[in-house]
Order: C-alpha cells, then structure tokens, then sequence
C-alpha cells in the first residue's frame, strides 16, 4: 500500500459549506534551459469542522473520492492569516 500525498497549500476560497478551495505551489525546473518554473495547482479540500478561512495555509491529504471534484481533506492550519476578512462599510 502507498503513503498518501501530503501537499501545503493557501486557502483561495471558503464560500462552501465543508469545503474549501487549496492553491498549491510547485517549484519545477525546466529540463532544457534550466530555468525555475513556478506553477500552481487548485484542489478541493473536505474540511468538516470549518477551521480553514480565507488566506490560511493549511495541509491537505489525498483521499477517496467525496464529490465530483474533491478528493483531498484538511489535515490542519499550519499558519493563520495575517488580517482577518473585515467588512468595508461608508460613513455618512
């Protein structure tokens, strides 16, 4: 049996319920001119207690299929976002 994959990710979105939207880096370098590529992947991740918010880095792992389109869940927060989400409203 194979070990799971583990990624690090940033919370794009968190507007499902149980669900939130993974933004992944992946670092590559380019096999003839050598140079570092970066590319990005998004993931849906099941996140059942709803402790992921907007701008979170978290770790997600591989898992079977939930929906459609998800197939990771949370394993936790690693780091908070700096600045919560704060409504802009106009004073009179």
């Amino acid at each position: 049996m194979g070990k799971r994959k583990e990624m690090i990710g940033t919370v794009v979105s968190d507007k499902m319920q149980k669900t939130v939207v993974v933004k992944v880096l992946r670092i590559s370098k380019h096999p003839k001119y050598s140079r570092i590529m970066k590319s990005y992947n998004k993931f849906k991740a099941h996140d059942e207690k709803g402790i992921a918010k907007l701008g979170d880095t978290v770790r997600i792992e591989e898992t079977k299929p939930l929906s459609k389109d998800k197939r990771f869940r949370v394993l936790g927060v690693i780091k908070k976002a700096e600045a919560p989400d704060i409504a802009i409203t106009e004073a009179v």
